[in-house]
């Protein structure tokens, strides 16, 4: 009492509040759920000191190892041993349970110390991993969300209140467990998937697979031998949506069409361009199949041909496609929060005609899953591109984004998508009630020399529901193989497209639409466009 009356020291305000307060914020999902947050647990520490005299330990080394290994099994015995008879401080395990501290603390050890330490925690397992990213074991954020919020995360302001994410963690849930169903089926080598909200540019969720457990990340997670990269693998911890580029095939083309409709070179859709194979500048430009000697932009896109898309490319020429490919961003790093950000392989200056072509059917230029998703979003929701974002946005933070396609052209996009659900190669897509649209793409991955013609990734871009988009889904195999369950084809329309198809009817009713099968899109100015009975896988 007389020291504070002489020296006027103040009561230091906030002590307790700062106790209570974790060192690192909470992270959440867009409707409050937990995805990352501080714990404090006990940890078992060795202190070789805590005996002023004699031996540290009251009983022998083997005795006390023993009598840990009937409280904790799966503990390394020989190890454990090691470590009480070197009289070196030093962990014996992490994250103890408090009844199992009880346990430990019975033994009547002193060197045996528990203290309460803090754990980063993540209570959805692997859940949104590549979303999340983890703690270090100096407490810095890395690779996800942590990384890009660790300042955020730290500051008094934001241990206090939570981060809130874009992401709802049951569509997050259920996009993992239908990639990973694919996966399995199709025996890909990876997976990816996005579902971005076409009005916002809100990411709901977003997965790349194999993925890894950010509660115990394993040095394999981030690293892989020299080997398995000359393999075309790569770390589970990489982020094949946001990171990976990849030329995207097929799902370019409705891109093309909707260029060369805003710019006035298609002003006809029966209008029939020669459907042979194509001879440029000493290369073949061919289909899978053939579809007949002739085909309007529906048929077009309902086959999904190559030979005809790169006609329509080359009527619209090299400056104007390249300006609307940079109009949807695709010649920069996807603009979202992630620290790792995938750059397009973009060829720069001016495109000769053979690029142009190809390029117009999704070869010649490399750009990651989530680049195809906000060029999707603006394909639908009458032409206006914005950036994806990880951060949950109230209605004034939606940014205002730039016109890439006239309102016009979007409805017609909007239509061509739904019909080549409804009779093209994305019909494994369809979900009853829910009026999806989309397509495919399967593109051969490049590797030393050139094509590697027996490695595939396949993809489809798609929406719903057609008559009034709000959210793109991306599905995406990595080396899909043809297996029993997808009837021994390798290409999207048989491993992507069912992604889709059992996903909406999953994640529709949890985001507010509901199956109805009264309601559709109008196709009918499109329907006679349609031979009788074709259809395109």
């Amino acid at each position: 009492m007389i020291f504070l009356g002489v020296t006027g020291a103040a009561p230091r305000h906030g002590e307790l509040a700062d106790i209570l307060t974790p060192d690192r914020g909470e992270i959440v999902d867009r409707n409050g759920v937990p995805l990352a947050r501080d714990f404090r647990v006990y940890s078992l520490w060795f202190n070789p000191k805590a005996m002023t005299e004699g031996s540290a330990l009251i009983h022998s080394p083997e005795e006390v190892t023993a009598r840990l290994l009937r409280i904790f099994p799966d503990l390394d015995r020989d190890e454990i041993l090691a470590k009480l008879r070197s009289g070196k401080p030093g962990y014996l395990r992490k994250s103890l349970l408090p009844e199992d501290a009880n346990k430990v603390h019975a033994l009547g050890e002193p060197a045996l110390e528990f203290p309460l330490e803090a754990t980063r925690f993540y209570p959805q397992g692997s859940m949104a991993a590549h979303v999340l990213g983890y703690v270090d074991s100096y407490g810095h954020g890395k690779v996800g969300m942590e990384q890009a919020f660790n300042d955020q995360l730290v500051s008094p302001q934001g241990r206090a209140t939570p981060s809130v994410l874009s992401i709802d963690f049951r569509v997050q849930s259920a996009l993992e467990d239908e990639l990973a169903r694919a996966m399995q089926l199709s025996q890909a080598k990876g997976a990816a998937g996005v579902v971005l909200d076409v009005d916002t540019g809100e990411i709901l969720a977003l997965a790349s697979l194999p993925s890894f457990d950010p509660n115990h990340v394993k040095p394999t997670d981030m690293i892989i031998t020299p080997q398995e990269a000359a393999n075309g693998d790569v770390p589970h911890g990489f982020n094949r949506v946001s990171n990976q580029v990849y030329e995207l095939g097929s799902t370019f083309k409705p891109i093309t069409v909707a260029a060369a409709l805003d710019a006035g070179t298609i002003t006809d859709l029966s209008r029939r361009w020669p459907a042979a194979p194509l001879h440029v500048a000493g290369f073949t430009i061919h289909d899978t199949h053939h579809y007949g000697a002739s085909l309007n932009v529906l048929e077009t896109l309902i086959h999904s041909s190559n030979i005809v898309t790169a006609q329509i490319a080359d009527e619209l020429g090299g400056v104007r496609l390249k300006k609307t490919m940079e109009s949807l961003g695709m010649n920069q790093r996807p603009p979202v929060e992630l620290p790792a950000k995938g750059f397009p392989i973009w060829a720069s200056g001016q495109w000769p005609r053979l690029r142009t072509m190809t390029v117009g059917y999704g070869h010649g230029i490399a750009v990651t899953p989530l680049h195809l998703a906000a060029a999707y979003a603006a394909l639908v929701n009458g032409g206006i591109w914005r950036p994806s974002t990880l951060k949950k946005l109230s209605p004034d933070q939606v940014p205002a984004g730039r016109r890439v396609f006239t309102a016009a052209t979007s409805a017609r996009i909007r239509q061509l998508l739904r019909m080549i659900v409804q009779y093209g190669t994305g019909r494994k897509a369809d979900a009853p009630g829910f009026r999806v649209g989309g397509k495919t793409g399967s593109a051969e991955k490049p590797g030393a020399g050139g094509y590697r013609h027996h490695s595939l990734i396949s993809t489809f871009a798609a929406a719903f529901p057609m008559d009034k988009p709000r959210f793109v889904i991306i599905s995406m195999m990595d080396e899909p193989q043809g297996t029993a369950a997808t009837l021994f084809q390798r290409t999207a329309a048989y491993n992507a497209a069912p992604v889709i198809q059992r996903l909406v009817p999953r994640i529709g009713p949890l985001l507010g639409i509901m199956p109805d099968e009264t309601r559709d899109i109008d196709t009918s100015d499109l329907k006679p466009l349609i031979p009788a009975g074709a259809a395109g896988e």
